[in-house]
């Protein structure tokens, strides 16, 4: 019974290394379907929108070799994307030319405007004055040196209690 039921715990262990260790087989750089990490993030590999598509070949940092990837089903994207034209907050293309009003030469001008000048600045305050320094300065009260005073020469010993 004791060795039937070691080695039920054998094939036990021997699956479960099994198991464990298929998915790391498994991954040989075949063919993988790319998922982006957030949505709306476009993943690209070598100027080719990847996203939900079939990218094959060995690539990486854990091949000894680099292989070009191929990606099936993949489009191209501009490197830099072509400018418009500028449109409004409204997002509608502006009518065809301006719509001004030229006025006439001899029209009467309008009063000049008043002349404006704003400006800032930051600064610190000053420092507060220091007292002036009295005629006569309290004594200074000297501590009494401890018992022998500290010496370089003169380690204490940590060997036996203190008196």
């Amino acid at each position: 019974m004791q060795t039937r039921f070691s080695m039920k715990r054998v094939a036990q262990a021997l699956m479960l290394l099994t198991v464990t260790a298929v998915p790391a087989l498994a991954d040989s750089g075949g063919t993988v379907i790319v998922i982006p990490g957030r949505p709306g993030v476009p993943i690209i590999i070598n100027g080719i929108d990847a996203s939900y598509r079939v990218v094959e070949g060995d690539w990486g940092l854990g091949r000894g070799v680099q292989v070009q990837p191929t990606v099936y089903g993949g489009r191209y994207v501009d490197p830099v994307p072509r400018v418009g034209h500028y449109f409004p907050g409204a997002g509608e293309r502006p009518g065809y030319g301006r719509l001004e009003v030229e006025p006439p030469e001899n029209r009467k001008l309008p009063k000049p405007a008043e002349s404006f000048h704003q400006s800032w600045s930051a600064q610190s305050n000053p420092p507060a004055a220091q007292p002036p320094v009295p005629l006569d300065p309290p004594q200074v009260i000297v501590a009494p040196p401890e018992r022998g005073g500290y010496s370089p020469e003169r380690r204490p010993d940590f060997s036996r209690p203190r008196d």
